[in-house]
């Protein structure tokens, strides 16, 4: 990509101007401004609205589903700040998703602190975790930064089944309905639980889709394109990747959080390989780089799978199928395609 310049005022303020499969790019942030009536923030506010007039008109079983494709989409959220935006492939993100769920399911279980304080130490363990291995694995770039983030979650992994007296290893344990109860509401019902989801949902949303329109988020696109053009011009990359892995190791532990406080259980499952390939498939699918596209690549697979199974024994060979023909025949991701050929304003 080239990096230009607004005149000759300042170096800094330049923006990415190229035709990458990821985006946001000068079509999106130039062509058409964000501004607070614009058709990007249109779209969000009308995201989440669309949410919450969901919940009014779809059965409960739906509605429950919906609960969880949020907290979900958090956590590619996240990871589509590393991904889609900064450019960094991580195979490693289940251990800030995990730490962000043992945080808090251990702040409750054995230390029996109230559900805020322990929902504020299940982020900070992510965070502080995504502190330690952004200034670890990012002594390595391209296929090693890979490899390290895949081993060091391997370990992390293998410490909550080491201590299995505390965490109860593969079997998980859970959080009690009494200990997930918040200024009298029992967060346990429905309604609770969907109202929950969709603020932190809403807060997670609307901050990362202003993320990327600052000058931080900006250079963090500058770096996906052409790392050493943005070192030229004076840019620290190294620290703003590590703030990138900050910034989405904290939001995978908001997602980790709430998938505990929500949901009740906290579990290895969650601190292996798979769950770390998870929010991957899902930026690919709804659209790498794009503010909506985590949503609708958790929405589209959660479904896929949810009616595939329903259908036959070998749903995974169906969604197998159906993931190759849309890396195919829609290599932008859902999202992607929709700003290619018909939207070009889609942030």
């Amino acid at each position: 990509g080239l990096l230009l310049t607004h005149g000759c005022q300042n170096h800094r303020n330049f923006v990415c101007y190229d035709d990458s499969d990821l985006a946001p790019s000068r079509s999106v942030w130039e062509s058409y401004p964000v501004t607070l009536f614009s058709k990007p923030n249109l779209l969000h506010i009308g995201v989440l609205l669309g949410l919450i007039v969901l919940y009014f008109v779809l059965p409960p079983y739906h509605s429950g589903n919906l609960s969880r494709i949020m907290v979900l989409a958090i956590y590619a959220m996240g990871y589509n700040i590393l991904f889609g935006y900064t450019g960094l492939l991580s195979l490693g993100h289940a251990m800030f998703f995990a730490a962000g769920m043992y945080g808090f399911g251990l702040a409750v279980n054995l230390g029996g602190v109230p559900l805020p304080v322990a929902f504020i130490i299940g982020i900070a363990s992510a965070g502080l975790l995504a502190a330690v291995v952004g200034s670890l694995a990012l002594r390595t770039t391209g296929v090693a930064f890979m490899i390290v983030t895949l081993m060091l979650a391997q370990t992390a992994y293998l410490v909550v089944l080491y201590f299995g007296k505390y965490t109860r290893g593969d079997e998980g344990f859970v959080v009690q309905q009494a200990q997930r109860t918040f200024a009298g509401v029992d967060l346990t019902t429905d309604t609770a639980r969907y109202v929950t989801a969709l603020v932190l949902f809403a807060i997670c949303f609307l901050a990362l889709a202003r993320l990327v329109q600052t000058p931080f988020g900006k250079t963090l696109v500058a770096i996906r394109e052409n790392e050493e053009r943005a070192r030229m011009l004076g840019y620290d990359t190294k620290v703003h990747k590590l703030k990138a892995i900050i910034i989405s190791g904290l939001v995978a532990g908001v997602a980790g959080a709430a998938y505990a406080m929500l949901f009740g259980y906290v579990g290895a499952t969650f601190a292996t390989v798979q769950y770390s390939i998870l929010p991957l498939l899902w930026v690919l699918l709804g659209g790498a780089g794009t503010t909506v596209g985590p949503l609708i690549g958790v929405f589209f697979m959660f479904y896929l799978i949810d009616f595939s199974s329903s259908v036959t024994t070998a749903y995974l060979l169906v969604v197998g199928v159906v993931l190759v023909l849309l890396t195919m025949f829609a290599p932008k991701g859902i999202c992607g395609e929709l700003r290619r050929s018909i939207f070009p304003w889609l942030p």
